[in-house]
């Protein structure tokens, strides 16, 4: 039977799959412990699959990298799982390895209580079929830096910037928690988080800006400058962009457009809520890519529905839910709501539906519930797709129950 360990002590090997993984053009690279154990690379907690608990000397079957999290969800903190670095070497593919350790990871997420698991997917379909589905989507802007020339004229110029470093990054949070509470599964950062993933890169670390009015950091900016092969056009790539009003937005917008004599480009990644091109003079100069984004999956689903608010409102209704990936979400569930607090408890199989409930069920996937779940679809949308079964009852229950959200995961890891 399959061995699922941490390997603290084979960063070597860890090192290797995940090269090849994701970057194999590089070729063979060796690990070298000064260069590669970076305080970024070291935030998360490696894992492996071996071929039996007893193979002391072998090596990994298949690696992934663990990261404790604390998201929001409907108002709350919820512990959550991000899953990365999922790699296997071309010798040991298609032996339902990587399987195995989903669902291992799946198992050790449930121990230490996270309600969600996260990842950024090198294939969607890949991780549907265990049980993740798209959160949220990434819209990313780019145009010429004249044509947010609109943002200057409409802000009233009240306030300044401030350059900042990575020591500085306690004078962003205020600003981030006000921008990061409007969506679901935005992450609470810790300072390393801060440091390592956001203000620190792997070659070039960038520009952090901060705007400041009334006394207080309203707004900021993390971007860096990139050059064309020729060195003859740069574009301003803002990589984060936070905001608490939309007078703020504008003044973020305006520093962009300062820079129209050094840059070429600016090109801005921005939740979908932004109302760039409802904003814009000339909507048509803005070139808009729509990306789908990372995933989510509920890890236990009574105990994550136990643990969300939920609208003030009374209600009952039971749900079967298919999991492949985790036999302990698979099967029916009732889920009782008071004042808006929940209780799930999952239905004994010797049970009847009718006897365990009374009342009718609603049949959804894993995915679909996660993304019903956190915000991202809504029910009617779901059941219009074929990703759920429901009674008209019982499908106006989970829209009261769940109405959608704003979801906007950026933080990649």
């Amino acid at each position: 039977m399959a061995d699922y360990r941490q390997i603290p002590d084979e960063r070597g090997v860890f090192h290797e799959y995940r090269t090849y993984a994701f970057v194999p053009e590089l070729g063979p690279t060796p690990y070298d412990s000064d260069e590669h154990d970076t305080p970024r690379a070291l935030l998360g907690s490696p894992r492996g699959i071996y071929p039996d608990a007893d193979a002391d000397a072998s090596e990994p079957r298949a690696v992934c990298r663990h990261y404790w999290l604390t998201a929001r969800v409907r108002g709350d903190l919820h512990p959550t799982a991000g899953l990365a670095a999922v790699a296997t070497p071309p010798e040991y593919r298609r032996q339902g390895y990587v399987g195995q350790l989903l669902e291992h990871s799946l198992e050790e997420y449930r121990e230490r209580g996270c309600r969600f698991a996260v990842l950024w997917p090198f294939r969607y379909a890949f991780y549907r079929q265990f049980g993740w589905d798209t959160s949220n989507t990434i819209v990313t802007h780019e145009c010429d830096p004249e044509t947010l020339a609109f943002a200057a004229a409409a802000t009233d110029r009240e306030g300044s910037f401030t350059r900042l470093d990575a020591d500085d990054y306690e004078r962003l949070e205020s600003a981030y928690d006000s921008f990061a509470e409007r969506y679901a599964l935005t992450l609470e950062r810790s300072d390393d988080w801060w440091r390592y993933r956001l203000l620190e890169n792997f070659d070039t670390d960038p520009y952090i800006y901060a705007y400041e009015r009334d006394g207080a950091v309203r707004g900021y900016l993390i971007y860096t400058v990139e050059a064309n092969d020729d060195h003859n056009e740069r574009t301003m790539d803002v990589s984060e962009l936070g905001f608490e009003t939309y007078d703020d937005l504008l003044a973020l917008l305006s520093f962009c457009h300062t820079h129209d004599s050094q840059v070429d480009r600016v090109r801005l990644r921005v939740p979908e809520q932004v109302p760039l091109l409802e904003i814009a003079a000339e909507p048509d100069e803005i070139e808009t890519t729509v990306e789908t984004g990372p995933m989510v999956r509920i890890v236990d689903v009574e105990k994550t529905l136990s643990a969300l608010s939920y609208p003030a409102l009374e209600a009952q209704l039971t749900l079967a839910v298919a999991d492949d990936a985790a036999e302990w979400n698979a099967g029916q569930f009732t889920l009782s709501v008071t004042d808006g607090e929940g209780v799930c408890e999952r239905i004994d199989s010797s049970q009847s539906t009718a006897s365990a409930a009374g009342n009718a069920v609603a049949r959804i996937d894993i995915g679909a519930l996660s993304q019903l779940v956190v915000g991202a679809r809504g029910a009617s949308e779901l059941e219009r797709t074929g990703r759920l079964e429901a009674d008209t009852a019982t499908l106006e229950t989970l829209t009261a129950l769940f109405p959608e959200t704003d979801v906007y995961l950026s933080d990649r890891f």
